[in-house]
């Protein structure tokens, strides 16, 4: 395709082409959570930064759920399309995934507007449901009605470009993140301290960073590099169209939509039995495993694509051979964690908090919540390979094992059998993890044998 930089998904070292694909993804991820971070570093610089800059910190902290929500409602719209625009393009049927993301981008465009009047109309019970005070309420509401009036940039950003990553365009999607951060990283001391607007001003600038990062990405996504362009024709909706992808998307959503169930769950346990010494280690658990997990988030992303496409090719060999490679990858970077993990556990926890009760606590506890991190690599290979089959049930099934099914009700069940009852609330999740690895391996190796059979069908007639 002329001027095109996209990978050649169906030929070269899959090895290789992994890596290449992975890497931009990588660092996309790690740049995305400074851009939530430098909101909240400048936020709490704000004077007197042990009153104003202290109760503003945790009025934003309280819009994350929201914020994630509305990240999740760009996973379940787009997540799932993708991957299907993938293997349509191995198939032959261009036109078809040129479909799947105008439809996406309808959907996206659609939902937007709800969640975004949603959001101004209950903005404040919504805010003092997930923890917001007297205090903090009012920060909270100054930030969340600004952010919410950008929802629609959010969803386009995260939600169409994940169609740009599809293609094996990982580094323009990589510069969809950049631009945004770094914009967002210019204009937060600009709007928070030279115009005095302080959580309002983060918020302005955060919607205009992702206002001009949706512009890069439909600029590109109609532009002469992409291999699907949006056309008009395609933005209507059709129930063939979405309903397959809205399945396929309900993992990813369940995934995203959940964390801040299962945070509120853990918190509620070790308050009751650890005080707020346990809550705050579980803060800093919670955010070394997010940081520690998106280099396998990233392999997987990576290996989306070069396993969808070859899928809808009809090539056996070459899913097998991606699998093979995703696997050992994201197995060989799970032990190595599990193993700095169990060696220099303080040196995570200093990462994220110079207190020295809070590492102490922390360095004693990771250990045991990471405890099965060593083949969690087998648990996202497989999980995330099913995903990129498009096989909608079996992913949905397993994004609802592990979070709902397994971790939740053992952060409340297993304390009743361990004296320490901390110890006990941190084990419920490694326990998940081990019955979950467990699950998703023995039903994937049933289900890809007996896919990849399939594909070889019409080749052995």
């Amino acid at each position: 395709m002329r001027g095109s930089k996209n990978v050649d998904l169906g030929s070269g070292s899959v090895g290789k082409m992994l890596f290449s694909l992975a890497v931009p993804t990588i660092t996309s991820q790690i740049v995305n959570m400074l851009y939530n971070l430098v909101d909240r570093i400048y936020i709490g610089h704000m004077q007197p930064a042990e009153t104003v800059g202290k109760l503003a910190l945790t009025g934003v902290g309280v819009c994350l759920p929201i914020i994630m929500v509305i990240s999740a409602f760009a996973a379940l719209l787009a997540f799932g399309g993708a991957p299907r625009a993938s293997i349509a393009e191995g198939r032959g049927d261009p036109r078809e995934s040129e479909r799947i993301m105008g439809n996406s981008l309808t959907l996206l465009v659609g939902a937007s507007v709800v969640l975004t009047a949603v959001f101004l109309a209950f903005a404040e019970p919504m805010l003092l449901l997930f923890g917001a005070s007297g205090n903090t309420v009012g920060y909270a509401l100054d930030y969340m009605r600004i952010y919410a009036l950008g929802t629609i940039f959010v969803q386009v950003t995260l939600g169409m470009n994940a169609y740009i990553t599809a293609q094996g365009f990982t580094t323009v999607s990589m510069k969809t993140v950049l631009i945004g951060a770094v914009l967002n990283t210019i204009l937060d001391p600009i709007f928070i301290f030279a115009f005095g607007m302080g959580v309002r001003g983060a918020a302005l600038a955060t919607i205009l960073s992702q206002a001009v990062s949706a512009a890069w990405v439909l600029r590109f996504l109609t532009g002469p590099r992409t291999k699907w362009r949006l056309r008009r024709e395609n933005l209507r909706p059709r129930a063939k169209v979405v309903l397959p992808a809205l399945a396929l998307g309900l993992s990813p959503f369940v995934m995203q939509s959940t964390e801040s169930l299962i945070t509120v769950c853990f918190n509620s346990s070790l308050q009751t039995y650890g005080g707020d010494l346990a809550v705050g280690a579980m803060t800093v658990l919670s955010s070394i495993m997010q940081f520690a997990m998106m280099p396998l988030q990233g392999l997987t992303q990576g290996a989306q694509p070069i396993i969808s496409y070859n899928y809808g090719a009809r090539d056996p060999d070459r899913v097998r051979r991606a699998f093979r490679v995703l696997l050992t990858a994201c197995v060989a970077y799970s032990l190595a964690l599990w193993a700095l993990v169990h060696l220099f556990p303080e040196l995570f926890a200093l990462m994220f908090t110079p207190d020295d009760e809070l590492v102490a606590y922390a360095a004693w506890a990771l250990p045991i919540y990471m405890g099965a991190t060593g083949i969690f690599g087998i648990q996202t290979a497989c999980q995330q390979t099913f995903v990129a089959l498009g096989n909608a049930r079996i992913s949905l099934f397993l994004a609802i094992l592990r979070k709902i099914i397994l971790l939740i009700p053992l952060i409340y069940i297993l304390p009743n059998f361990f004296a320490d009852k901390c110890f006990a609330v941190f084990l419920a999740e490694p326990a998940a993890d081990l019955l979950a690895v467990c699950t998703t391996a023995t039903m994937f190796f049933f289900h890809f044998r007996r896919t990849m059979a399939a594909l070889e069908e019409p080749a052995a007639g």
